[in-house]
């Protein structure tokens, strides 16, 4: 998609961001042809007949079967922090190995092999073997090497701010001020936040004893996973990977990241510059569509992180649990937004459509419809086109703060819902754009086709209900979502919505916001999603909490009454010695 009106990067095209090599490891075993597997290559049945179910995120790593074999890009060094090479061997004369890249921590220099052991099984296995050994060496456990490569990220950032803003632009039309808060400055913060806790993050954690175990440790080791897969979507295309990439860093873990072959500009970005600033030997990008995420997810891997839909990630939990891998899953649905009849409708209007219309409705945790009496929709029709009017403008096609639908399949599939109930505000398209204008429907029904999926776009319908309690039970009877809000100058009813409902995550009279806060935990429930990350969540969740236990060889005698033969006054001393001194006085026994 070209530059539209107003736009801010009118001479940005996909060349702009150069055509240097890094490691985009779509490594192969015995030919260049495997480097991207056709799309003659089988793809597992179960995947192939899913994958037409895609909407909205999940795209992102499962586009539709029968995509091309991308052009390599041409190799030349990369301006900025880093230096690229391809010492290391052309991928496509050499499949053996893979072109090497000097990381902006100064480690990992040099080629990096992905011989495969064994005749071509996997394109993807020499390179899974590799990041394990380097794994294996330990040289990813060390505060300072992860200290040294989240600055590596936070330095890519800094670098590519331009770059970001441009791909972006040109992947989806979003707006710079869009793209640098939510994309940039969002990142930046969790990298901060992680840098500044990291050292106590990393400390064991000790734990009450009983009376037996006084004299000895016991505490939990936070242990890296090992190697981790994380596949991202479109629509937050660096954010989405690069804030679970802060948290596996952090754990001390090696990463494969798998970016959106949707958001095109991005992901050539992404692949042609990050391991520029990162460690090529721990860490790594795949790119491609169906077929290569296919055969990524037939190795083993020790976690796997999926932002998507929920078909899909149903599909990638089936293929981890052929490995056992422990998996999170961020999906999505239909975030609910109630609004009471006391409150104040110009800020509520504001709120809801700022989370609504930001980046033109692509958002997983974006208010997918309204709940409200009738008297109270009248209230907020005129105040919602106020709001867009002050947002974007009486044409928000000529705004340069309102952004475009990612692909003509979306643009499709958003203009047919617009079929449900009756636009109120807004409903104009032009497919050459892939703009849909601001829009909000009325008269819509539980049934209507706009209220079975997540929309995913800046379509807003309202839907009638009586009371509060009629709104609670609506909710309910649906698949839990992302996140639900309620607006209200009560707090108490604020607090009923809370309390009386499930979600992944709430906000009370705003939308979007929570997600802002490293401090607070993000993640689904149910058909939304598995696992959380944000902040020490990320941290938690690509770290094994060890249970562990060390005693000394001495004090023999306490160990006594545990060995056989037993007796009944043994088992009274076991269960005098193995009550835990805490503080609520718990007891084991």
């Amino acid at each position: 998609m070209g530059p539209r009106p107003g736009c801010p990067y009118p001479s940005c095209s996909p060349s702009s961001f150069g055509s240097s090599f890094s490691l985009v490891a779509s490594v192969g075993c015995l030919s260049s042809s495997s480097l991207s597997p056709s799309p003659s290559e089988p793809v597992s049945s179960e995947l192939s007949s899913r994958a037409t179910t895609l909407s909205m995120e999940t795209s992102s790593s499962f586009q539709q079967l029968g995509m091309q074999q991308r052009p390599e890009p041409p190799r030349q060094q990369l301006p900025g922090y880093g230096k690229c090479s391809t010492t290391g061997g052309d991928p496509g004369k050499d499949p053996g190995k893979a072109a090497g890249c000097s990381g902006g921590s100064g480690i990992g220099k040099g080629p990096v092999p992905m011989v495969c052991s064994t005749p071509c099984g996997n394109p993807y296995a020499g390179l899974v073997s590799h990041l394990r050994a380097s794994w294996n060496s330990g040289k990813t456990r060390p505060m300072e090497y992860r200290v040294a490569q989240l600055e590596a990220l936070g330095r890519f950032l800094d670098d590519k701010k331009q770059e970001i803003l441009e791909a972006t632009e040109l992947d989806m039309g979003k707006p710079s001020f869009e793209a640098f808060f939510s994309e940039i400055l969002l990142c930046k913060n969790e990298l901060n936040v992680t840098l500044n806790n990291l050292s106590h993050w990393m400390k064991d954690e000790y734990v009450d004893k009983n009376l037996v175990m006084q004299l000895d440790s016991a505490f939990i080791r936070k242990d890296p996973y090992g190697v981790v897969l994380i596949i991202a979507p479109w629509n937050y295309p660096i954010h989405l990977f690069l804030v679970p990439l802060i948290g596996a860093i952090a754990a001390g873990n090696c990463a494969i990241i798998k970016p959106s072959e949707i958001s095109k500009n991005t992901e050539r970005l992404v692949a042609e510059t990050l391991s520029c600033y990162l460690d090529s030997d721990c860490f790594a990008v795949v790119t491609g569509g169906v077929p290569e995420t296919t055969r990524l997810l037939e190795n083993k891997f020790d976690y796997i992180f999926f932002t998507g839909s929920p078909p899909v990630g149903r599909v990638v939990m089936t293929a981890a649990a052929k490995h056992l891998t422990p998996v999170t899953l961020e999906l999505g649905g239909k975030n609910p937004c109630y609004v009471s009849d006391t409150c104040d409708v110009t800020n509520v209007a504001r709120r809801v459509a700022w989370g609504r219309f930001f980046n033109a409705g692509q958002t997983c945790i974006a208010p997918d419809y309204l709940l409200c009496t009738i008297e109270m929709q009248e209230k907020l029709l005129p105040a919602l086109r106020k709001a867009i009017d002050d947002f974007y403008g009486p044409n928000p096609r000529e705004s340069p703060d309102f952004g475009r639908i990612v692909s003509d399949k979306q643009f499709q599939r958003l203009r047919a819902l617009l079929g449900s109930g009756r636009v109120a505000i807004g409903g104009q398209t032009d497919e050459a754009e892939r703009y849909i204008a601001p829009t909000v429907l009325v008269d819509v029904q539980p049934l209507d086709p706009i209220m079975q999926e997540e929309i995913f776009g800046p379509i807003l319908p309202i839907m009638i209900i009586t009371n509060m309690d009629e709104a609670i039970d609506f909710i309910n009877s649906r698949e839990r979502p992302l996140a639900v809000y309620a607006f209200s100058s009560d707090d108490k009813v604020v607090n009923q919505v809370l309390e009386r409902t499930s979600s992944g995550g709430f906000c009370g009279n705003d939308t979007l916001m929570h997600v802002t806060l490293p401090s607070l935990p993000f993640g689904g429930i149910g058909n939304s999603g598995l696992g959380t990350h944000h902040g020490k969540f990320s941290f938690d969740t690509f770290s094994h909490h060890r249970g562990c236990l060390k005693r000394g060889m001495g004090w023999e005698c306490l160990n006594a009454p545990r060995y056989p033969p037993y007796s009944q006054q043994k088992f009274g001393v076991i269960r005098a010695m193995s009550k835990v001194r805490c503080k609520n006085d718990c007891t084991l026994l």
